[in-house]
């Protein structure tokens, strides 16, 4: 293995919120276990029901979380993005996997496989409090994303799931704060439970009224104050 790649595999090894308390030693073991897996876009890293039995580190790309709604409509749980980690769960209860995982773009990741990583985790009980506390922050993001399904109208859905974008991937500019994460209409529809169409003219209309710009698939928001306004609305 080439110097470089290992070096850059330890560092974000090293960097996981996971491991980042782990001493060299600790971060060198994990490193001799890890294999590098690559995808293309729209490839598949796993789908729901398969066996749950490696843990993924993103080195390069973007990964969305999906499932199927009762009408058949896939609906996006979460955006992966590089240093990030996907599988926990099944690397904990040994049962197959909650949801699928498809690559958005060309993706590297480190794979760990569960009969590696148990046996350190028994030896460093700290990771495990890791994983407990990542999995109760990903179950909170999943109760907000079923409570605004269930209660807010579209345009909300939508100005909250920009402002949550905002607060992870914005960044300022002179005209406002662009969200540094492309994405087009059709995975905005998905992230908020809706069709293509519905993001286009909702976007349209705020384009018009001056709350966001969107261009190339970024999304510029102009106007937060009222962008927040809007999402706190409850109806039409």
């Amino acid at each position: 293995m080439a110097e470089p790649v290992r070096r850059d595999r330890r560092q974000l090894l090293a960097g996981l919120v996971l491991f980042e308390h782990l001493g060299p030693r600790e971060i060198d073991e994990l490193l001799a276990a890890t294999t590098t897996r690559k995808l293309d876009a729209r490839d598949t890293l796993f789908r729901k029901g398969d066996p749950g039995d490696q843990l993924f580190a993103v080195v390069e790309g973007r990964l969305k979380a999906v499932a199927s709604g009762a009408d058949g409509r896939e609906i996006v749980f979460a955006l992966m993005e590089p240093g990030e980690t996907i599988g926990e769960i099944s690397i904990l209860d040994a049962q197959p996997r909650s949801a699928s995982v498809v690559a958005l773009e060309p993706t590297v990741l480190l794979s760990l496989h569960r009969r590696d990583l148990l046996p350190f985790l028994e030896r460093n009980p700290r990771v495990t409090i890791r994983i407990a506390e990542l999995l109760a922050r990903r179950l909170r993001r999943l109760s907000e994303h079923v409570e605004d399904s269930s209660f807010l109208t579209l345009a909300s859905r939508l100005a909250r799931k920009l402002l949550r974008l905002k607060d992870s991937f914005g960044r300022s500019t002179p005209e406002g704060v662009r969200i540094e994460l492309r994405l087009p209409q059709q995975e905005i529809g998905e992230l908020v439970g809706t069709s293509r169409e519905s993001i286009n003219k909702q976007l349209r209309s705020w384009s018009q009224q001056d709350l966001v710009r969107f261009e190339g698939g970024y999304v510029t928001i102009l106007d937060l104050r009222a962008l927040e306004a809007v999402a706190n609305l409850l109806d039409g």
